[in-house]
C-alpha cells in the first residue's frame, strides 16, 4: 500500500524538508500516526524525484535562469549551475552553494525544485530537404521537423491546419528509427496512412478490431481499440509491448489529458520505456491548465513531476472536505506566463496567423431574442430543483446534466435563425457550414436544404465520412456542410467553406477552435467567418461569455498575454444560478 510505503520512508529519512520532518515527528509521537493518501503520495514524490545535486553540474529551467541572472546582475543568462554543496532544504526549494557559467565567482542562492532540470537536450539535426522535392514541407513545417527529429520527448502544438501530420512523417524517417506506432482517433487513420505513403515506400498496416501486426514498420492504431493490444495486467506479453517500438506519436494528444480515463491509462503505462515519444494537438490545454498536466508528465517536462505542486502552483489547487473524504480542487489557473515560460523547451507553439499568409478569420456573437414558454418551463423546474437539491445532488456533474434539456431546447430554437442565416450565405454563391451538438438539431436543418447539404456525425462510417467531405469540397451542388461538433470538428478539412455557423456551444473552447479551422486552415483563400447566434437572456449568453474567459486561460499558456485567474467552471455555475 502507498501508505505503508510512506510510512517505512519516514522512518529512515534524514533529510532537510521541513513537511516531512514535521509528519516524521507526528509520527513518532503519535502511535495511532497513519498519513492520508495525499501526504504519502507527496513524501513519496519527493523523495523519488528529488535529485542529488551536490557536486554537479545542473540544467537550469530557462525562467529560474533569467531570475537568478537579474539577480546576479549577470550579462547572459545561465544554462548551467554549478553546486558545491547543499546549504539547506526547504519543502520547494534548496539553498545551495555554487556558481553558475556566466560568473566564476562562487555564490549562495535559493533554487526551486522545480528549477533543476533533467536533461532534455535538442540535438542539431542536419536534413537534406531536396529528397522531398515531390511535396516539399513549407518553411514553418522544416523547424518543427527539426525540432521532433532533434528531440526524444515532445510536443508538437502548432496551430490546427499547419501540417503537424507532414512534418512529424519527414522527423520519423529523418531519426532512421524501424519501428513506429501512431495513435490516433478513428476518422484520421486513412488520413495518416496516404500521408506515409506520399512520403515512402516503407510497410504500413492500420490495426482493425483486434487485428494488429508487429511486422510492419508503421502501425496505425485508434485510441478506441488499445485495449485489444496492451492488458494493463499483462503489460510484458502483449503486442504493443512485443513489438518493440522505437517512437510512438500520439495524434490529437488532448485525447489523453483525463489521467482517470482508461485510454489514458493504457497510454501512460506503454509509453513509459519507449525511446521516442512526440505528442500531436492544436489544442493542448483544452480549457484550464490541470488539462495540460498529463501531456508534460509523458514528455517528462519539469514542471509535471510532482502533481500536488503543479496543482498548487498553476491550478489555484486546494483541499476541501467532502463527507469524510478531503478533495482537490484543481479548476483554476494560476502563475501562466510561468507555465508557458518553464515549458517551452519541449513544446513548440505556432498560430495559423504568425506563419501563414490567411485571409482573416472574422468572429461574430449574433445576439437574438428568445421567447420560448418551453425554456421558461424548463428553468423554472431547475431553478426548483437547484433550490431544494440534497447535498448529495449538487456536483457540477449533475447540474450539466440537469441542464442538457434546457441547452437542446436552445438549440431547436435557434434552427430558424442557423436557416436563414444560412440562406443568406448561400445566396451570396458561398459554402457554410453549420456544427452542433444535438442529432435532432443536425436532422432537421440536413432535411431543410435536402439535396443541397450533407451531414456528418457519430453514427457515419469512414466511407460515408469521406464521401461527405469530398462532395462538400468538390461538389459546386453541395452548399451546406452540418456537421455534429464533436464528430465532424476534428480531422477533417473543409476549405471550400467561407463561413461557418455554431448553431450551439459546447463547454470546451478547444471544441469551438477545432471546428472552425476544419475551413480556417492551409488551402483556405477566402476569407473565413464564424458566427455564433446567441440568445443573451438565456444561459446561453452566460456560456459564451464564460468560454471567452477559459479561452483567455488558454492563450496565455500557449502564447498570448491575456491572464484571466479563477475557478471558472465553478463561476460558470454560478453565474447559470442567478441569471435572472
Amino acid at each position: 500500500m502507498i501508505e505503508q510505503k510512506a510510512l517505512s520512508i519516514l522512518d529512515t529519512y534524514s533529510g532537510a524538508n521541513n513537511y516531512i520532518l514535521k509528519l516524521k515527528f507526528q509520527k513518532e509521537t503519535n502511535k495511532k500516526f497513519y498519513p492520508t493518501r495525499a501526504q504519502s503520495e507527496y513524501i513519496i514524490n519527493f523523495h523519488e524525484t528529488s535529485p542529488k545535486v551536490a557536486k554537479k553540474w545542473v540544467d537550469l529551467d530557462p525562467y529560474f535562469a533569467k531570475k537568478i541572472a537579474d539577480e546576479k546582475l549577470y550579462t547572459e543568462i545561465p544554462k548551467e549551475v554549478w553546486v558545491e554543496k547543499l546549504l539547506a532544504e526547504k519543502e520547494k526549494s534548496y539553498h545551495v552553494w555554487g556558481k553558475v557559467l556566466s560568473g566564476e565567482t562562487i555564490h549562495d542562492f535559493w533554487l526551486p525544485k522545480g528549477a533543476l532540470l533533467k536533461t532534455h537536450k535538442t540535438e542539431k539535426v542536419e536534413i537534406d530537404y531536396s529528397k522531398y522535392d515531390h511535396r516539399p514541407p513549407l518553411t514553418h513545417q522544416k523547424l518543427a521537423i527539426e525540432k521532433l527529429a532533434g528531440s526524444k520527448r515532445f510536443i508538437l502544438a502548432d496551430d490546427m491546419g499547419l501540417g503537424k501530420t507532414t512534418s512529424t512523417i519527414i522527423a520519423a524517417l529523418e531519426t532512421k528509427v524501424k519501428k513506429i506506432l501512431i495513435i490516433c482517433p478513428a476518422s484520421l487513420k486513412i488520413n495518416w496512412q496516404r500521408e506515409i505513403e506520399n512520403y515512402t515506400d516503407r510497410s504500413v498496416y492500420i490495426a482493425e478490431g483486434k487485428l494488429f501486426s508487429t511486422e510492419h514498420d508503421f502501425v496505425i492504431v485508434n485510441y478506441d481499440i488499445l485495449k485489444n493490444f496492451y492488458d494493463l495486467k499483462d503489460k510484458e506479453n502483449s503486442l504493443i509491448t512485443k513489438s518493440n517500438f522505437e517512437l510512438i506519436v500520439i495524434d490529437e494528444a488532448h485525447y489523453i489529458q483525463n489521467g482517470q480515463a482508461q485510454r489514458t491509462k493504457l497510454v501512460n503505462s506503454f509509453v513509459k520505456n519507449v525511446d521516442k515519444l512526440w505528442l500531436l494537438t492544436g489544442t493542448p490545454m483544452t480549457s484550464r491548465p490541470m488539462n495540460y498536466y498529463n501531456l508534460l508528465f509523458l514528455i517528462e517536462s519539469p514542471v509535471a513531476q510532482n502533481w500536488m505542486a503543479y496543482a498548487i502552483r498553476y491550478c489555484q489547487g486546494y483541499q476541501f472536505k467532502a463527507g469524510n473524504r478531503k478533495i482537490w480542487n484543481v479548476s483554476g489557473a494560476s502563475n501562466l506566463e510561468e507555465l508557458r515560460d518553464r515549458t517551452s523547451r519541449q513544446v513548440l507553439r505556432r498560430l495559423k496567423t504568425e506563419v501563414l499568409d490567411l485571409p482573416d478569420k472574422i468572429i461574430s456573437p449574433i445576439y437574438l431574442r428568445l421567447k420560448s414558454k418551453l425554456y421558461e418551463g424548463l428553468m423554472g423546474e431547475y431553478y426548483d430543483w437547484y433550490k431544494n437539491k440534497k447535498e448529495e445532488s449538487s456536483s457540477l456533474t449533475v447540474q450539466f446534466s440537469k441542464l442538457m434539456k434546457v441547452r437542446q431546447v436552445i438549440a431547436e430554437e435557434k434552427i430558424n435563425d442557423t436557416i436563414e442565416l444560412a440562406q443568406n450565405i448561400i445566396d451570396q454563391d458561398k459554402k457554410v457550414i453549420i456544427f452542433t451538438n444535438f442529432t435532432d438539431t443536425l436532422q432537421k436543418i440536413h432535411s431543410h436544404f435536402g439535396k443541397q447539404s450533407v451531414y456528418l456525425d457519430g453514427s457515419c462510417t469512414k466511407p460515408q465520412r469521406q464521401y461527405a467531405v469530398d462532395q462538400f469540397q468538390e461538389n459546386d451542388k453541395i452548399k451546406v456542410f452540418v456537421g455534429n461538433l464533436r464528430a465532424a470538428g476534428v480531422g477533417i478539412t473543409l476549405t471550400a467553406g467561407e463561413a461557418v455557423i455554431m448553431n450551439d456551444l459546447s463547454f470546451v473552447p478547444s471544441d469551438h477552435d477545432q471546428a472552425q479551422d476544419r475551413a480556417y486552415r492551409y488551402g483556405q483563400k477566402n476569407s473565413v467567418s464564424v458566427y455564433y447566434p446567441i440568445f443573451e437572456n438565456t444561459i446561453e449568453g452566460v456560456i459564451y461569455d464564460m468560454l471567452s474567459k477559459k479561452k483567455n486561460i488558454i492563450d496565455t499558456v500557449m502564447g498570448d498575454n491575456i491572464e484571466d485567474k479563477g475557478d471558472f467552471v465553478e463561476l460558470l455555475m454560478n453565474k447559470i444560478n442567478n441569471v435572472s
